[in-house]
This record gives structure tokens, sequence and C-alpha cells, in this order.
């Protein structure tokens, strides 16, 4: 009986031997980064005029994204950085800022190294490189002058975003607003979240999440964007951040900051006009919008 048993035991502890290995093998960032090559399709596809943009990162690395100015005809009412989060590449995350350029908004889309067409791989810190390039990027572009400049990171970017942004003052200094949406508060504890769902890495949560880097997690950061108004989206429903990431990053964000609670799934959020009215509705008054919470109003979106 026993012998029969850890017969069956084996291919089990094989697997989880074997991802064990291949994360120390790899290094930390393959816990983080799922770049997907190519592009699928342009913002073309979805009626959008677009400009492809290459930018260069301090390091040489060549990077691309897209520039989506506002719709014709539409007042120019500012300019968003759009960071996505970990998976696939600029294509897959148009979601989070086509419906933008229409409101009036222009937009800077970004793939990391490693993504899309961008050259590189991704790890941390060298991924910082590529934000700074797309700051560098928006101050010389005339388009962007003299108008208000609003980040939208979502998910790993606006982790990503907010250890950035506590790192470079003059940077943050340029902004209206930070927008986050779905953004885990800890890389850490996010995984061991995902290592808990399943009963095979169930036994190994917390020595795998161990190997993830935390010490770039958005929770050390966030309390220093002192002065840089910031809106936290975060679905009750978030299947992969859970929601008490967005609760732990608000009680640490200095003044003004509003948590928006939303429902659907993981940055879904813009898939609902009712958030969209949101975002835009914040955008008008950074400083002084609280929100809205009548929640029960608002129904789960598919």
């Amino acid at each position: 009986m026993r012998h029969r048993l850890l017969t069956r035991l084996t291919p089990l502890l094989r697997g989880c031997v074997a991802l064990l290995m291949t994360v120390c093998v790899s290094g930390c960032s393959s816990l983080l980064f799922y770049p997907e090559r190519g592009l699928p399709f342009t913002p073309e596809k979805a009626g959008l005029t677009f400009e492809n943009v290459e930018l260069t990162a301090a390091d040489g690395t060549r990077l691309h994204g897209w520039w989506l100015p506002a719709k014709p005809g539409v007042q120019v009412k500012g300019t968003v950085l759009h960071l996505h989060g970990n998976g696939g590449n600029l294509a897959w995350h148009l979601g989070g800022s086509w419906w933008l350029p229409e409101q009036g908004y222009q937009v800077l889309m970004l793939d990391y190294r490693g993504y899309g067409v961008s050259e590189g791989s991704p790890s941390l810190p060298a991924i910082y490189q590529d934000i700074d390039a797309a700051f560098a990027w928006l101050q010389a572009d005339a388009r962007v002058q003299g108008k208000p400049l609003v980040l939208l990171g979502q998910s790993l970017g606006g982790a990503m975003a907010v250890h950035y942004l506590a790192a470079h003052a003059s940077e943050r200094e340029r902004l209206e607003a930070v927008v986050l949406d779905g953004v885990p508060a800890s890389y850490r504890s996010v995984g061991q979240f995902a290592l808990s769902t399943s009963w095979v890495t169930w036994p190994l949560q917390v020595p795998l999440s161990w190997l993830v880097p935390d010490g770039d997690s958005a929770i050390r950061s966030i309390a220093a964007l002192k002065g840089t108004p910031m809106l936290l989206f975060h679905s009750m429903d978030d299947p992969i951040v859970p929601l008490d990431n967005a609760i732990e990053l608000y009680r640490q964000a200095p003044l003004p900051r509003v948590l928006q609670l939303t429902r659907g799934g993981h940055v879904q959020t813009f898939a609902d006009p009712t958030w969209r009215k949101v975002m835009l509705r914040y955008l008008e008054d950074p400083d002084h919008f609280d929100g809205i919470r009548r929640l029960g109003e608002i129904p789960n979106y598919p």
C-alpha cells in the first residue's frame, strides 16, 4: 500500500521539483514578466488613428510604442502615459486606453523590453529605463507640452510606476495625477496567492513565493508619492490580485487619494463605461474628486 502511494506521488513530486529548479535557473524575472512577441493587430483594427513610436532606453535597448492622438475636432485635454500589465503586449492591453482619444486625451502606450517588437528581455531593475525613456519622449514632443500629463498604470505596470516615481521626483512633479488599476501591493504576496490556488503548487507556496523579488513592490514606495493625486481602481471580484492589495496601498498612499471599488475581472475596469466615466470625472478635478459609493447599483460586468 505504501509503495503504491509513493508511486502515485512520484510524478507530482517530480513536477514540483522541476518547477522549483526552473524558477531557480531562470531567475526571479520569470515570475514577474510574461511577454509575448510580435503584434497580432494594431489600433487601426479598432478604428483608431495611431503612430508607431520608437524609443531608446539608456542602455541602448530599442523600444516600441503606440501614440494615439486625440480624435480630430475634439479639444485636447491632456496626455496619458499607459503602462500595461505583465502579460502579452500592446495589442492585448489596448482595451485600457482605446477610449481616451475620443474624450480628448492623447495616449502613449509603451511595450517594455522583450514585449511585442521591443528589443531585449524584461528584468528588474533594467525595465525602469524603459519608463524613463517614455518620460523623455513625452518631454521632447511638442504635442504634450503645456497640457496635463497623467499616468495610467495597470497591474504590474502600476506597481512599477509607483516604484519608479518614488525614485524620480522630477518626473513625479510633471504629473497631474496617477491612476492605478488592479495594482499588486506586494509581488511576493500575490505570487503566494497564485500558488495557493492550485493543489499542485499549494504545498510549495511559501518557498516558491520567497523567490519572487519584493523589494520593488508598490507598498514599499507609495508613501513617497507625496503631492501626487492618486485614483486606485480595484475590482472586488479580482481573481488574480485580491482586493486587500488595494486596501493596503490606499492606507499607505498620501493624500489626496481615492479608492474606487469596481466589479469585473482583473484590469477589465474600462470595459465598463461606468468606470470610464469615473476616470474622466476624476481627471476634471483630481484634488477633490471622492469617487462613487453606491456600488449596489453597479452590475457585475459579465
